[in-house]
């Protein structure tokens, strides 16, 4: 497994050296919203420990943390007023999947129709 950068943004972020839109907080969890939203509604939930991916934190986290970071998405989800109407969780993993910070992290997208699972090939 390649070993955790603590130089990544969410790692900065989490130790306030770059600022973010924060909308919620708990002991386990950070969320915030996206830099470059794909959605109406496109918030970030990041565990605070450091994980690499969604293997690594479900894998490895405490039961507490695990507790934190669940309790959070649906907080976060409520807060932001989509539970009705729905959302979409998107957690990348490695290079096939397009992960692109070496910190686990959900992507909550919701506000507006969003289609099929994955785009259809052309």
């Amino acid at each position: 497994m390649t070993p955790y950068d603590d130089t990544n943004v969410f790692a900065k972020i989490l130790r306030g050296e770059i600022p973010c839109d924060k909308v919620f907080e708990n002991e386990s969890a950070l969320a915030f919203r996206d830099l470059s939203p794909q959605a109406p509604t496109h918030i970030l939930i990041i565990p605070k420990g450091r994980y690499l991916s969604a293997q690594d934190f479900f894998s490895t986290a405490t039961a507490a943390e695990l507790s934190g970071f669940a309790r959070a998405v649906a907080e976060v989800a409520a807060d932001a007023g989509v539970v009705a109407s729905g959302y979409r969780l998107i957690s990348n993993h490695g290079a096939d999947a397009h992960q692109e910070v070496p910190h686990f992290h959900l992507h909550l997208l919701a506000g507006t129709p969003l289609g099929g699972l994955l785009a259809k090939p052309e």
